[in-house]
């Protein structure tokens, strides 16, 4: 058997985190075990779903370096891999369960279902669907459907019954059917429900392996059911452990960024989150935590998956993403991120301003977690925005003026403009004014860089050049 696996965004919003790891771990399962991997698009949601979600959600899978076999964009033997092009198979499925009654009409109200479902709370009984239609005669409420009374088809679960199959993350799973409502496959207005778009879409694909969040847990039965009532092989299912937050609540807009864009825009490399992901649920070794992708592929089984939950880490996700950067050829590092510094002032670098970048580039490596913070550290090279409190707490001091006067006037006596010169100087200043050097070298730098937080002074004198520095020290002395 060859596997067969998917992802099926819903286009109703930019991808979720969650999506993704379910969209890597699926990945990972096809390539470990030479299968097919499928990206199809469940847009039944056509008042919500929007083409820039479904180009976030396949640039997001490219960024990841997810590639898929069949699907969006690369085609393959089953269309457009778009559900909301796919209406009539849905219609022709439902037809054939209305047909051979394992399906049946339901005339029943939303308020009527509402009222059933309050008094069923109230007595402690299942607030699911009742019945009620189940008991109508086909062919009555074949008329009843075709004189207009809106309905909506309802599969009809057998009862009673019981549904089992083995989770290859949770094991050997139990569901009663008393839990399991008729539940409803077409819309009284016609549109085809999640249940029934995505079970035939999944028999239709020869899905053979369906690894999705646990939050569908409840969902698999009728999936299971409903693939029966087709006639059609039952794919083995693997739901995965939820994502929480360091709270242990589960991972929403409360903890912050929970979309991949955000984290994209960031500056998190794709080679970070690839490896973070992965640890989200699943582990290489206990003692391995960064690992590549050709490793990920050669260990993953989704039989090792936990069922505990995941807990997504912004913060650890940064320190690992710091390690990422710090292993970049420097060449490579400047590549990814100089067009952070350009869209930060707003134009594109000459060649010399793009040679100072490379010269400071290895110093800022070092002290970066993500590509969004090179920008704040480097802007200054190429204009200066002075930070207020950096202003306040450092340039405010009674001796800030004295030392950018010292500073100015011994630097311009500087014959060779280069880091042991610059350093071996100023030092050489501060003993002679007896400051330390703290206090001493701050002011400097915030005349320099505008902030005090920023690379090595002495790196970054020597790339701003002479007299770009001395300019500096000379205006803020004037101001202060």
């Amino acid at each position: 058997m060859t596997v067969r696996v998917r992802i099926a965004p819903s286009p109703t919003g930019l991808l979720h985190i969650g999506n993704l790891r379910s969209a890597l771990f699926n990945w990972l399962f096809a390539r470990h075990e030479g299968g097919t991997f499928i990206f199809r698009i469940d847009d039944t949601d056509t008042a919500r779903s929007r083409p820039e979600y479904e180009a976030d959600a396949r640039e997001s899978l490219e960024w990841l370096g997810l590639d898929w076999d069949e699907g969006i964009g690369v085609g393959g033997p089953h269309g457009t891999y778009r559900q909301s092009d796919r209406l009539g198979r849905y219609l022709e499925v439902a037809e054939e369960l209305l047909t051979d009654q394992r399906a049946y009409w339901c005339f029943c109200t939303s308020e009527e279902l509402e009222a059933r479902r309050e008094r069923a709370r109230a007595k402690g009984g299942s607030s699911g669907y009742d019945g009620t239609c189940r008991l109508l005669d086909p062919v009555d409420a074949a008329a009843t459907k075709a004189a207009g009374e809106p309905a909506a088809l309802r599969l009809a679960i057998p009862r009673p019954g019981e549904t089992t199959f083995v989770d290859l993350v949770r094991g050997e799973m139990h569901f009663d059917h008393d839990a399991v409502d008729d539940f409803v496959l077409l819309r009284s207005d016609g549109s085809p429900t999640y249940h029934l778009a995505s079970t035939v879409d999944d028999v239709d694909y020869q899905i053979t392996h369906v690894a999705r969040g646990e939050d569908l847990l409840s969902s698999t039965p009728k999936h299971i059911l409903l693939t029966m009532a087709l006639g059609a092989p039952v794919a083995t299912y693997a739901h995965l452990p939820l994502l929480f937050g360091p709270d242990g609540r589960k991972l929403s807009k409360r903890h912050g960024d929970v979309s991949v864009r955000a984290y994209r825009d960031q500056g998190i490399l794709p080679e970070a989150m690839f490896n973070y992901l992965s640890l989200l649920g699943w582990s290489y070794e206990p003692d391995v935590t960064v690992f590549t992708k050709e490793q990920a592929v050669d260990r993953f089984t989704l039989t090792d998956v936990s069922k505990n939950p995941a807990v997504f880490d912004p913060v650890k996700l940064e320190w690992m993403n710091g390690v990422y950067i710090r292993e970049l050829e420097s060449s490579e590092f400047v590549r990814r991120s100089v067009s952070t510094v350009e869209a930060a002032i707003g134009r594109t670098l000459t060649t010399d301003e793009r040679r100072q970048f490379e010269q400071l580039a290895p110093e800022v490596q070092e002290r970066v977690k993500s590509l969004g913070e090179v920008a704040p550290m480097v802007r200054f090279l190429y204009e200066v925005d002075y930070d207020e409190e950096s202003w306040r707490k450092v340039l405010g001091h009674e001796r800030a003026a004295e030392v950018l006067g010292a500073a100015a006037a011994v630097l311009t006596d500087v014959a060779v403009w280069e880091h042991d010169s610059i350093e071996q100087t100023l030092r050489g200043m501060l003993d002679h004014l007896e400051i330390g050097a703290r206090r001493g070298l701050q002011p400097i730098r915030v005349a320099v860089t505008g902030s005090s937080i920023s690379p090595p002074l002495f790196e970054s004198l020597a790339v701003l050049g002479k007299e770009e520095s001395l300019r500096r020290l000379h205006d803020v002395c004037e101001r202060l």
